[in-house]
């Protein structure tokens, strides 16, 4: 399936994310709220075509990975110098990391 082949809303999605450079982050609430869509919406179509984008750029408000995929995001994130936190630095520094799509 080519880019050109998908739905509206995940084109517009996966665009979004292809916007976050690395290093930076945004959360699902971020896109949610450029596209006018729910967050849900947003991690539906990143499970079903998130291999096309750089997933991990994306994460939960609190700065946790993806749920299911935490030490390949986790790795990703220490590659391309996101700025992390928590006791263990198993979460991303939103204060610092967040890429502002507005």
């Amino acid at each position: 399936m080519t880019v050109h082949e998908l739905p509206d809303a995940a084109e517009a999605v996966l665009a979004q994310v292809d916007r976050v450079p690395p290093g930076c982050v945004v959360t699902y609430g971020d896109i949610a709220a450029v596209l006018g869509i729910g967050p849900r919406q947003v991690g539906a179509v990143l499970s079903e075509y998130g291999s096309l984008v750089c997933w991990w750029r994306v994460l939960r408000a609190d700065g946790r990975p993806p749920q299911g995929h935490e030490d390949a995001a986790m790795a990703a994130y220490r590659e391309e110098g996101t700025p992390l936190r928590g006791a263990y630095l198993d979460r991303v520094d939103l204060a610092r990391a967040r890429f502002a799509l507005g």
